[in-house]
């Protein structure tokens, strides 16, 4: 972890910039993947699969007896923990519905807003050493809630060639239509594209490494909606003379696990509070399984000290984070003043795992400093809105002459005509 002690305001920019990895390389190779799949479609599939997962697959669906299977492999204990999971985030996300409101704006002129699903959505969901079954729970919840028709999954096979027992298990609990065995950014071009196996969705999910990123920026550009940019993981944590460094340094590692590419950020007042956590950060270390992972993610991590809130609040909203702990005493207040953020986590018990899994808030979330332009993801990310209007001949008297003259002034006769016809018959 790189220290900086009272780094000046002009620098904040620079040292904001999230680690970048293979950018000559990497938008080449993913539009070569793209068009792989585009003009061959499960067979590019099978031998994109066999190229970048080492294993070899014949069927791509996903079929009964798979699921099944996995569901009798898994635990009892994690089913019951991902059946409590489902339900917070179920409760979470049931009360984001909104009610049609209808507003009269005038005297026989009524609008309203009214939000429907999107009918075809596709959830990608990584696999690999961190299978992420979990964000099946984010992303396929809000998707039936919302009412989408076709809930389409693709999450890489293992070397057995089957998807992760508790990926398989969560699909069918949330309610996903089909799932498929197709991983990284061949994935994201059979949702955008189709293929002889895999349908075409209108909008795109879920997290993935930077190739999936890509993948999702550039099929965006062709047309398919996605969800937001949502690149390698990052936290940000805030810490005070009060903070627990034990507490610090485990929602650090928590982070840095991920991936090589993730991001942890320290911030505090206080200096001896940096020496402290960085001493706890090498014993806990030692103890993880994903040690070399962390302490890749640790070498492009920073640890920064800053004078009071608002030089604190300050880098924060520079940084836009996707993750935010405030583990300090005055949690609440300086929440106050954080505008850019994904998803905050407030005091000392709130670690963000809890929110990665379980409290019931979605962890898809902006990164790379997107969460100054974009929230996660939400029930209503699922939807889309369509307003209507109803006008009877008492609106139309009134409303017909402001038309009219604002048609006129811009010189769009039709559009004039449109009213003066209708006002002319009712006279």
């Amino acid at each position: 972890m790189r220290i900086f002690k009272n780094p000046k305001e002009e620098t904040w920019k620079e040292l904001c910039k999230r680690p970048e990895f293979e950018l000559e390389f990497l938008e080449s190779a993913v539009k070569n993947i793209l068009t792989r799949v585009k003009i061959s479609g499960d067979s590019a599939l099978i031998q994109l699969t066999e190229q970048f997962d080492q294993v070899k697959i014949s069927d791509i669906e996903v079929v009964q007896h798979e699921l099944a299977a996995a569901e009798k492999r898994l635990s009892s204990e994690l089913k019951k923990a991902i059946g409590t999971a489902a339900s917070n985030i179920e409760k979470f996300h049931a009360a984001q519905r909104r009610e049609v409101l209808k507003v009269e704006t005038m005297p026989g002129v009524m609008c309203w807003r009214k939000g429907v699903a999107i009918e075809k959505v596709g959830i990608y969901i990584p696999g690999g050493s961190a299978p992420l079954f979990s964000t099946v729970l984010m992303l396929g919840i809000p998707a039936r809630l919302a009412g989408c028709k076709e809930i389409v999954l693709c999450s890489p096979p293992g070397k057995d060639g089957l998807i992760n027992d508790a990926i398989l298990f969560t699909a069918k609990l949330v309610g996903a239509t089909r799932i498929f065995k197709a991983g990284g950014a061949q994935a994201i071009a059979a949702l955008a594209y189709g293929t002889q196996s895999i349908p075409a969705v209108s909008k795109i999910f879920g997290p993935g490494n930077q190739y999936v990123t890509k993948a999702k920026q550039l099929v965006n550009l062709q047309g398919t909606a996605i969800d937001i940019p949502a690149g390698p993981s990052e936290v940000l944590l805030v810490a005070d003379q009060y903070s627990n460094p034990a507490f610090v340094a485990a929602d650090l590692l928590s982070q840095a696990e991920h991936g090589p590419d993730s991001q942890v950020v320290l911030v505090t007042d206080d200096e001896s509070m940096l020496s402290k956590i960085q001493n706890e950060i090498t014993i806990q270390i030692a103890r993880l399984p994903r040690k070399e992972v962390a302490e890749q993610a640790l070498t492009h991590s920073l640890g920064i000290l800053l004078s009071g809130d608002e030089e604190v609040a300050g880098f924060i909203n520079e940084y836009a984070p996707e993750h935010l702990i405030l583990n300090t005493q005055n949690c609440d207040a300086l929440s106050e003043q954080i505008h850019n953020a994904g998803s905050i986590f407030l005091g000392p018990y709130s670690p963000e795992s809890a929110g990665d899994y379980a409290s019931g808030t979605n962890h898809t979330l902006p990164t790379n400093g997107f969460a100054k332009a974009y929230g996660g993801v939400s029930l209503e990310s699922f939807m889309k809105y369509i307003t209507f209007q109803k006008i009877d001949k008492q609106g139309i008297k009134a409303l017909g002459p402001v038309v009219e003259t604002m048609a006129s002034a811009e010189q769009l006769q039709g559009h004039k005509e449109s009213i003066s016809v209708r006002l002319r018959a009712i006279k």
